[in-house]
């Protein structure tokens, strides 16, 4: 009998530019990450910028500078704008017409309106008197041709019956129909459709296996789950992420702290400690009992330190809690001290010939510097390599291999005592050697050349961190006496 293979997980997360990624977008995005990486599968940044009226200039790049920033990489991500899907959107709509479980509806604002008093008044939790719910095909299509607004609505009353699958982190929900309006848009009179039609049909058409998004969506599955079943499609698992609060219980909002994803990276948070914060926050109690028959990882305490890839290995979304959890400020500064304090002992083991030298460097001030160029923590100990080994020259007339190229002496020279002096200058004034007067020297650049040559001499490679950054990190007598002793790659002594 041959085994039939489970699918590979497909995931998406599926932002608005509406504005700066916040906090609970991020970690959103974390948990796809985490989850299609867990199993095997992809997940894709879906940019849905379908709602004109709300769109933000520089959204969709802070989304995507956001996500690099964290180091959350996505297997591919597209831009979906309404108008370029209407058609696909259309089709699925006419789908439900064409079925009986959808219908045109001409009804005014100012009607509806009055409907919703009414009905009110009466004491009906119903929103809508489906007054065009049996329109003729002839009367629908009359009153398109006189050119009247119109949107389309579910047929609430003809929904297929259907079981409500258990949500990956609250479990067994129970039927919340009743909180739905009667009758739901799910096409606009703009020729839009709403974001619940759009959502199905995206999912549907990207093969989505699991949507992991907010808990702020909870209420409206039942009509994404009706939608499908209308449609008769199968409908993804759905896993609702826990809201998070403030440390006063109340919800996160712009005035009451930094809820931008951009509020962290510009004071300097270390991203896999952002990341870490993020993704313990609500994991659940340290226990190993069993539930329902399965038993459940160890939680992780709400400060230990774990990287992107231990946060993989360990993820499990039956021990995530289904209460809104408090994001603490102060267990971030734990975390991120922590992951400070193992990156300085992974630099100490990789240049532990140089310990001497490494003690006197200032970890803060080293990633503040490379900051912009560093897209990985990995990344920080070859990219500070040139610190510590750096081959000062010999007494030979030839460069060092690295710089894999052959310098003209006479250039290398002149580039060299220009530098030079200046530098001297500017000790001999009493600058401080910080960005600002490191920059007023490279600026007296007057051929592309210069600065390759400087950097061949300063590091012995032809590539790195800026050069700004490069002697500011080597200090002002280092970097002077790099480029006296490079002067012996010409036979040039002074």
């Amino acid at each position: 009998m041959p085994i039939s293979k489970v699918p590979l997980p497909v995931l998406r997360f599926a932002p608005s530019p509406t504005g700066s990624l916040h906090l609970g977008g991020l970690r959103t995005a974390l948990f796809n990450h985490l989850f299609a990486k867990k199993h095997g599968g992809k997940w894709i940044l879906r940019i849905e910028d379908t709602d004109k009226l709300r769109f933000v200039h520089g959204a969709v790049d802070n989304i995507r500078q956001s996500l690099e920033w964290a180091g959350l990489e996505y297997d591919y991500g597209l831009r979906l704008e309404g108008t370029t899907r209407n058609h696909l959107y259309r089709e699925y709509a006419n789908k439900l017409i064409q079925n009986g479980h959808a219908y045109h509806c001409f009804c005014t604002a100012s009607h509806l309106s009055d409907v919703r008093d009414k009905l009110k008044k009466l004491g009906s939790n119903a929103t809508y008197d489906k007054a065009c719910l049996h329109l003729s095909e002839e009367e629908v299509a009359r009153r398109k041709r006189a050119g009247e607004k119109y949107v389309i609505r579910l047929n609430d009353a003809v929904i297929p019956s259907r079981s409500t699958p258990a949500d990956l982190i609250f479990g067994t929900l129970k039927d919340a129909h009743n909180s739905l309006p009667t009758d739901p848009i799910l096409h606009k009179s703009d020729g839009f459709p709403t974001y619940h039609l759009a959502s199905v049909v995206d999912d549907h058409e990207m093969g989505i296996t699991h949507v992991l998004r907010g808990e702020e969506w909870l209420p409206s599955l039942p009509l994404h789950l009706d939608i499908y079943t209308c449609l008769g499609l199968s409908a993804p698992h759905f896993a609702h992420l826990p809201l998070l609060l403030n440390s006063d219980g109340s919800k996160m909002s712009k005035r009451k702290g930094d809820v931008s994803v951009t509020d962290y990276i510009n004071k300097d948070w270390m991203a896999p400690a952002v990341l870490n914060w993020l993704a313990l926050a609500g994991w659940g109690v340290g226990s190993a009992s069993e539930t329902g028959g399965v038993e459940r990882k160890e939680a992780p305490a709400s400060t230990d330190m774990l990287t992107l890839d231990e946060l993989i290995e360990k993820l499990d979304l039956s021990a995530l809690t289904s209460r809104r959890t408090i994001l603490d400020p102060k267990k971030l500064e734990v975390i991120n001290k922590k992951h400070l304090q193992r990156l300085w002992s992974s630099l100490d083991k990789r240049f532990e010939n140089h310990s001497e030298a490494l003690a006197k460097l200032n970890i803060k001030e080293i990633l503040l510097a490379v900051k912009d160029r560093l897209r990985n923590i990995n990344e920080l100990p070859s990219m500070l390599e040139f610190l510590f080994e750096y081959d000062a020259p010999s007494s030979s007339d030839k460069a060092p291999p690295s710089t894999e190229a052959k310098v003209d002496p006479k250039r290398h020279s002149e580039v060299l005592s220009k530098y030079i002096e200046a530098i001297n200058l500017v000790r001999s004034n009493g600058l401080v050697w910080d960005e600002l007067t490191i920059r007023t020297i490279e600026d007296m650049r007057e051929e592309k050349d210069e600065l390759v040559l400087l950097r061949r001499a300063l590091t012995g490679k032809k590539t790195g961190l800026p050069l700004v950054t490069t002697m500011l990190l080597l200090g002002q007598d280092e970097t002077l006496r790099r480029l006296t002793n490079s002067f012996q790659w010409t036979g040039v002594i002074i």
